[in-house]
């Protein structure tokens, strides 16, 4: 594809999504940490003139992206990947603990967070395993392949300790199933986090018991034929299922920090503290509950204005938008996301080339993860596990990361129809 003819060929409604999800982002920033005597919007002392600046150079680089040739992507995947691990490496070494996590490069006032690249390069080795001719996810050797790649980030991100970013590595499961995985991997996750929930609100004895009701229900239930053949597969799930909950127990109380457990007690209504682990969240909902219907306005949020909510820039930025632009704004964000998600998945379905199929249902899987627990931690129907809001968050990891991850499909696909 010559150069000249780029533009004809991207999805110039998904660059449109992308552009106006940034701004209205910075306009939010800008409103978050606003006061009267900024001298500019420009000013790079600030929070919102540093965003700007990322803004433009997240531009930058699609736009670099655009006119880079595809086979930088399949080819070299490994490359990626590779600097990546690497960096995770090098950050447990030589990076700077910020709240209690090791993950930030410091290069004099600036922050490089290593994690928010991982995402993208760990996703195109993924989809380059994936688009081996005769690869078959039905294959247990496969499934090994598939989960030693995203298990190695994890597990260096989880030594930082970061599990947020960690439970992103899950959305992969989307792309998974769509090539082919078992659906029965689906039906595991799914279960696994029911019962890491109900082991931490009954007791891990009489969750064991009721395990086993339900198994021997369902055996009983079963037709003598089909009951000789699932006998061995029921007892191995109801032991591991069993096994998994009294491990629950052990990982939550000597594992997890103390802010972590507590974060999630006060969301499962065990715990209530509104001046210590707890009060974030309970001023980011007094902040979104106030915005009412239609918000207060720009730059009127009084629990904006008074930084009653930590992080309010970052990991909390959508109470801004609840709080200024109210039921109606929230809902015109969320309306947004939701159509840059279903755009992508319309787009990778289109695909002729698994990898840049597998690519994309990997980016809509990312930034469908990222929304619903930033979201749903900041009305509280999540804990809070510290991941940014997409386009929106306050940081120049966060944006470069996700405006890479966004171009690099787009790119993709703007070669689809060359592709025999």
């Amino acid at each position: 594809m010559q150069g000249t003819s780029i533009f004809k060929q991207i999805d110039w409604l998904i660059v449109l999504l992308f552009i106006t999800l940034c701004l209205m982002g910075w306009i939010s920033i800008y409103s978050a940490v606003y006061q009267e005597d900024h001298a500019s919007m420009l000013d790079q002392s600030q929070e919102y003139g540093r965003q700007l600046f990322f803004v433009f150079s997240s531009l930058l680089l699609g736009t670099i992206i655009l006119f880079t040739s595809n086979k930088l992507y399949t080819r070299y995947s490994w490359v990626f990947y590779g600097g990546s691990v690497l960096l995770l490496l090098l950050v447990l070494i030589f990076g700077k603990e910020i709240g209690g996590a090791k993950a930030w490069f410091r290069i004099g006032s600036f922050g490089l967070q290593p994690t928010e690249f991982a995402k993208f390069s760990t996703l195109l080795l993924l989809s380059s395993f994936l688009s081996i001719p005769l690869i078959d996810l039905r294959r247990f050797k496969n499934q090994l392949i598939v989960v030693g790649i995203f298990s190695i980030p994890i597990l260096l991100i989880l030594l930082q300790p970061d599990p947020g970013s960690a439970i992103v590595y899950s959305s992969f499961i989307f792309a998974l199933y769509r090539e082919g995985l078992p659906r029965w991997y689906v039906w595991v996750l799914f279960a696994s986090i029911g019962l890491f929930i109900l082991s931490l609100l009954v007791s891990t004895t009489w969750l064991a018991f009721g395990i086993l009701l339900i198994v021997i229900a369902y055996t009983v239930k079963l037709k003598p034929k089909s009951r000789a053949i699932q006998l061995p597969y029921i007892v191995v799930s109801s032991v591991l299922s069993i096994l998994y909950c009294f491990s629950v127990d052990y990982i939550y109380h000597n594992i997890f920090k103390a802010h972590h457990r507590n974060r999630i007690d006060i969301v499962l209504g065990k715990l209530t503290d509104k001046s210590g682990d707890g009060y974030n969240l309970f001023q980011s909902k007094i902040a979104i509950g106030s915005g009412g219907f239609s918000g207060k306005g720009f730059l009127e949020g009084t629990q904006t204005k008074f930084k009653f909510v930590p992080e309010q820039s970052t990991d909390f930025i959508f109470c801004t938008i609840g709080e200024e632009w109210g039921a109606i704004g929230s809902f015109v964000v969320i309306t947004l996301f939701m159509i840059l998600i279903c755009r992508i998945i319309i787009k990778a379905e289109k695909q002729r080339s698994t990898f840049s199929r597998v690519y994309g249902y990997g980016v809509a899987g990312i930034l469908f993860l990222h929304v619903f627990i930033n979201i749903g931690m900041t009305i509280g129907l999540l804990p809070v596990i510290g991941i940014p809001l997409p386009f929106f968050s306050y940081g120049g990891s966060s944006l470069w990361g996700f405006s890479i991850l966004l171009f690099i499909f787009i790119r993709l696909d703007a070669q689809r129809k060359e592709i025999l």
